[in-house]
């Protein structure tokens, strides 16, 4: 196990430094103490509705006005809200995109990853993350003991293709925050992992720094949501590759935390 987790980690840029503990595969047990020591006493910030409970000493966050984009009823289920996906007109990303890209994974997943939108060939194939990017997310999971498609689901912020693959505009991803939601409460995951700082704003309804917020625990009615960088930035800034490390390991702390906590464990 460790040898393949040093071969994943050289793969995606970084030497391994730090290590999860082996002795028990990551997924089914807690370690013996903490992989991030900070993780016990991280506070946690309640950002969605609009106010900020508790904002730490230097993390530049501020509300958004809340989205005044449509509503998707509770009751739609998995095929007709990815129909209703695949007909939106809300904004205008929809009139150069050659499809939605809805989201992909096991629907009854422990983990979310929230991505910022399809790149082109995503909007070629219809399935987020499957470009350099999408190779880069993959590797970052298996570092982790995870796999696309097993107790994870990958979705992005917005559905279609922004020109150029520029950056969302706030009214693009206020657009589709409805259907995001709506995936959120289908899936019902443990943790949710948002990839940059768009997807953060999306979950978050503020204003969010990368660098202010990597480290913070933050509350989206009562899902734990932890910010990192995209694939797509840490292609650009490969010295920032050894700092989503301590991301991904933060979140998998996080998650043995959870569970422990669901088994009446004390992690």
């Amino acid at each position: 196990m460790t040898d393949r987790r040093d071969a994943v980690l050289a793969e995606i840029g970084i030497q391994p430094i730090w290590r999860l503990h082996a002795q028990t595969p990551a997924r089914e047990a807690a370690p013996d103490k903490p992989l991030q020591p900070v993780a016990a006493q991280t506070p946690v910030i309640r950002a969605h509705t609009g106010k900020l409970l508790e904002e730490p000493s230097g993390a530049s966050l501020s509300t958004m006005p809340p989205s005044k984009a449509s509503s998707v009823p509770e009751a739609l289920g998995w095929e007709a809200l990815e129909e209703s996906v695949r007909g939106c007109t809300a904004c205008g990303l929809c009139q150069a995109r050659k499809q939605t890209v809805f989201g992909v994974g096991d629907r009854q997943a422990d983990w979310l990853l929230v991505g910022e939108g399809p790149g082109a060939e995503e909007d070629e194939r219809g399935e987020p993350f499957v470009g350099q990017a999408g190779k880069l997310l993959d590797a970052m999971l298996g570092s982790i003991g995870l796999t696309r498609g097993e107790d994870v689901y990958i979705a992005n912020a917005v559905k279609c293709r922004p020109p150029g693959n520029r950056t969302p505009e706030a009214s693009e991803i206020a657009a589709c925050t409805p259907f995001l939601e709506r995936q959120i409460a289908l899936i019902q995951p443990r943790l949710i992992v948002a990839l940059g700082r768009p997807a953060a704003q999306s979950l978050l309804n503020a204003e969010i720094k990368i660098g202010a917020a990597r480290g913070r625990l933050f509350d989206r009615q009562g899902i734990p949501v932890i910010v990192t960088y995209h694939p797509a930035y840490l292609l650009r800034n490969l010295e920032d590759k050894a700092k989503s490390w301590e991301d991904l390991c933060f979140a998998q702390d996080q998650m043995q935390r959870l569970k422990a906590g669901a088994r009446g464990e004390i992690a």
